[in-house]
């Protein structure tokens, strides 16, 4: 129709000009995309980011998968149009009520048989595009925005590695290496948590390592304790070994892990739009899962930290040891996996940037007065939660999850008498 408007005009009715403009737009923001990530990686290789690197790669990966994803919706967008259906399947199941009359209508145009309406209508593919695009833009920041405040958590610990440095050079000559670490770096520790008969109690000490996780989950104590027990175990003739260092590495390597979107992460996207049914406020109930989880991994964690205490305690109690002697075991994680915490919190941190990028598309989309979004109260608290968990679980329980975790065992190769 060659008197149709602008909106009805294919690309061999509009100006050259036009699509010349569009096209250097289009092209112009994809390249200076790619050069930073070019960069960044290079820089990355430069200062010997290893696993940062493998992480960054990871993440490109991840965007590639959802720009084919999205080719894939381009390139078969004219054959899903057309593939129609009974117009009384599409009653059920609806995120949002319509009026059916108009479904009808529109259905004619596309379907030949009476009654038959489209599987899934232009407009509703180009929205799912659109949608593609800000859960990978999302993603992408939530990925920064945790290597960035993991990081920042784990560099506050920069000055107890450098004060124990210090005290060791002070009394290493006065004091057996073995006894200095254990009673300096070990006893204060096992008195935090378990002096006291209330504290031996197994609902007291859950409750603590549930509030402690919200305050000051990584303590000096803590800090030096478990360091301490690593150092004697891994590294008995090096006391120097920098453990920083080697914490800023396991949590690049745990962040490595839980950049990506695993297939049962995808399964659980599907899920949720299968699922975010008019009247079953999906949206809203479903903010709760990630934070419950949150808790839990963090509790968990704290609690750990408590029986390895509990344990030392009881050596000194029976006389075992003369001083207090932690020793780290991956009996105390869920089935001795500690593999299972870290899926979790994949979990958490891709549940958390799925559902706030689904709440910006609504907004983008349909506006804030959508049905999708439901009443405006459940969309705020809903924000509110997703930033609080992304915070909570990037800045304290991905770097306690390095620090209980990687003390374990050592993964990664130092120069064994490194210093500060």
């Amino acid at each position: 129709d060659r008197g149709g408007g602008m909106d009805d005009a294919s690309l061999e009715h509009t100006p050259t000009w036009v699509v010349a403009a569009v096209c250097l737009v289009i092209v112009s923001v994809s390249l200076a995309a790619e050069r930073f990530l070019h960069y960044l990686g290079k820089a990355l290789k430069h200062k010997q980011q290893k696993t940062l690197y493998s992480a960054l790669q990871r993440l490109k990966e991840e965007l590639m998968l959802l720009g084919f994803i999205s080719f894939i919706l381009s390139l078969s967008q004219s054959f899903i149009v057309h593939i129609c259906i009974p117009e009384t399947a599409t009653h059920f199941m609806l995120p949002c009520k319509r009026e059916n009359h108009k479904v009808v209508e529109e259905g004619a145009i596309v379907c030949k048989k009476k009654g038959d309406v489209p599987f899934l209508s232009l407009e509703a593919l180009h929205q799912l595009h659109i949608f593609i695009f800000v859960l990978g833009l999302v993603h992408v920041v939530f990925c920064a925005t945790t290597i960035f405040l993991g990081g920042a958590q784990i560099r506050r610990w920069k000055h107890w590695e450098t004060g124990i440095h210090r005290d060791i050079q002070k009394k290493r000559n006065a004091t057996p290496l073995h006894v200095l670490l254990r009673r300096n770096h070990q006893r204060e520790l096992v008195s935090e948590r378990t002096e006291g008969f209330w504290k031996q109690l197994a609902v007291v000490s859950w409750i603590i390592a549930f509030s402690k996780q919200f305050h000051d989950s990584v303590g000096k104590s803590d800090y030096e304790a478990l360091r301490s027990a690593f150092v004697l175990i891994h590294y008995p003739s090096h006391p120097n070994f920098d453990f920083h260092k080697y914490m800023t590495r396991a949590l690049e390597h745990d962040f490595k892990r839980v950049v990506g979107i695993s297939w049962y992460l995808w399964l659980f996207v599907i899920l949720f739009l299968l699922l975010n049914i008019n009247g079953w406020h999906t949206y809203f109930w479903l903010a709760f899962l990630p934070l419950f989880l949150l808790l839990v991994v963090g509790a968990k964690l704290q609690h750990i930290i408590t029986r390895l205490a509990q344990e030392a305690a009881a050596s000194l109690a029976d006389k075992t040891n003369q001083v207090p002697n932690i020793k780290p075991s991956k009996e105390h994680f869920w089935f001795g996996k500690p593999s299972i915490v870290l899926h979790l919190i994949h979990f958490i941190l891709f549940q958390n940037a799925f559902e706030i990028g689904f709440f910006f598309w609504v907004l983008v989309t349909y506006g804030f007065d959508s049905c999708i979004m439901e009443k405006k109260a459940y969309a705020i608290s809903r924000l509110v939660i997703g930033l609080i968990i992304q915070v909570v679980c990037s800045y304290i329980t991905l770097p306690l999850y390095a620090i209980v975790t990687h003390v374990n065992s050592v993964k990664y190769s130092l120069p064994t008498a490194s210093t500060v």
